[in-house]
C-alpha cells in the first residue's frame, strides 16, 4: 500500500513539472542570420580552401547545406524585403534599393509575434520604418551615411558604422529576451559589406589565401581587396559561433532552428547588382537539431522567398496568403518538396 502511494505521488510531481525550455513540444526558437554580400562560395562548407570560417562550416557539418539555393534581388533592400514578406521584389512595393517597406505591409515575423513569439532584430536595418512594429525589440546597426576622402586621391567613400561588423548586438539580443518564451531573431550582418579596414582579424587573411573568379585581373590590388573581403567573412564567421555559444551555454540548442544565407553576391565587378550566379547564388545553409540529418545537402532549387513559409511552417502556422514560395521543411525531414524547375530573380535600380 505504501509502495502505491509513493509511486503515485511521483507521478502526480512529474505530472506538475513545467517542461523545460528546448523540449520536442515546445514551439522552436528560429534565428535567421544574413550576411551582407557575402559570395555563394566564400566559406569552407561550399568548398573554399583558405577562408577562416569554421563556425559557418560547422553549421553545414551540423545541418543541411543547399547548393542551388538563389536570393530574388541582387542588392540590399530589395532582397531583404522579399525574404521577409515571402514576395518577389516587384510585389513587395520596395523593389528599388533604399525603398522602404509600404506601410499595411504583412510579413512572416508579424504573423509569429501574433502567435506568442518574441521577435527581435540585431544589426543591419534597411527596411523602412513600417515593419518596426512587427518586432518587440530592433537593435540597429546605424549605418549614418558616407565619409568622403579628404585627399585628392581615388579612395571611396568610406561607410560610417558606429558597429563596424553588424553583429555586436547578437548576443545581448538573445540575453535580454524574455525567457520561457519561443523568440524569433532576425540577425542582419553588415559584414562583409563594404567599406573595408585592414587589422580586424588576429590572424589576417594573406593574399597567397586569394582564389580571384576568372572574369577578375590578377593584380596586387585586386588581391588586397579582396584579402580584406575575407576577414570580413572571418569576423562574421565569429560571431556565427558566439550564437550557437550562447544557445548551448542555455541549453536550447536543441529547440533552435538556425537558417544562413547571404543577401546578395559580393561586391565585386559581374557580382552583387547583377543576374549572374555571383549575384544571386547565396550560401544556404539549415541546422535543426533531431529535424535535420547532420551533413545532408541537397541539389533542390529553392529561391529565398521559401524562407518565409518555411519558417512559419515550422512553428506551426499556416502561410500567409500573400506567400508567393514554398516551405522547404519537407528536404529537413527526408522527403521531397514540391518540384521547382525554375527559380527567378530581378534587376531594378
Amino acid at each position: 500500500m505504501k509502495s502505491c502511494f509513493l509511486g503515485a505521488l511521483v507521478l502526480l510531481l512529474l505530472a506538475c513539472q513545467s517542461t523545460p525550455e528546448g523540449q520536442e513540444n515546445d514551439p522552436p526558437n528560429i534565428i535567421l542570420i544574413i550576411a551582407d554580400d557575402m559570395n555563394w562560395d566564400d566559406c569552407g562548407a561550399y568548398g573554399h580552401p583558405n577562408i577562416q570560417t569554421p563556425n559557418i562550416d560547422k553549421l553545414a557539418e551540423e545541418g543541411m547545406r543547399f547548393d542551388r539555393a538563389y536570393i530574388t534581388a541582387s542588392s540590399c533592400s530589395p532582397s531583404r524585403a522579399s525574404m521577409i514578406m515571402g514576395r518577389y521584389p516587384h510585389n513587395t512595393g520596395a523593389e528599388q534599393l533604399h525603398w522602404g517597406i509600404p506601410p499595411g505591409s504583412p510579413t512572416f515575423v508579424e504573423a509569429l509575434k501574433k502567435q506568442g513569439y518574441y521577435t527581435a532584430a540585431a544589426g543591419k536595418w534597411h527596411m523602412g520604418n513600417h515593419i518596426r512594429h512587427h518586432f518587440d525589440k530592433i537593435y540597429e546597426a546605424n549605418t549614418a551615411g558616407f565619409q568622403l576622402p579628404s585627399g585628392e586621391g581615388k579612395e571611396p567613400p568610406k561607410m560610417i558604422a558606429q558597429q563596424p561588423s553588424g553583429c555586436e548586438d547578437w548576443i545581448q539580443s538573445l540575453q535580454s529576451r524574455p525567457k520561457g518564451q519561443p523568440f524569433f531573431m532576425w540577425f542582419a550582418a553588415l559584414d562583409p559589406h563594404r567599406a573595408y579596414e585592414d587589422g580586424i582579424l588576429a590572424s589576417p587573411h594573406k593574399t597567397s589565401d586569394v582564389i580571384l573568379p576568372p572574369y577578375l585581373p590578377d593584380s596586387k590590388e585586386v588581391r588586397e581587396d579582396f584579402r580584406l573581403y575575407y576577414d570580413e567573412i572571418g569576423r562574421l564567421d565569429m560571431y556565427v559561433g558566439k550564437v550557437v555559444a550562447q544557445l548551448k551555454k542555455e541549453g536550447i540548442e536543441d529547440n533552435t532552428l538556425i537558417i544562413f544565407l547571404s543577401d546578395n553576391g559580393r561586391p565585386f565587378p559581374r557580382d552583387k547588382t547583377t543576374l549572374y550566379e555571383g549575384g544571386i547564388k547565396t550560401p544556404f545553409i539549415v541546422k535543426w537539431p533531431g529535424k535535420v540529418e547532420a551533413g545532408k545537402s541537397t541539389e533542390h532549387l529553392t529561391s529565398s522567398i521559401d524562407i518565409a513559409p518555411s519558417i512559419l511552417e515550422a512553428a506551426g502556422i499556416a502561410p500567409l496568403a500573400q506567400f508567393e514560395g514554398e516551405s522547404f521543411l519537407p528536404l529537413l525531414k527526408g522527403g521531397k518538396a514540391k518540384n521547382r524547375d525554375y527559380v527567378f530573380a530581378e534587376d531594378h535600380w
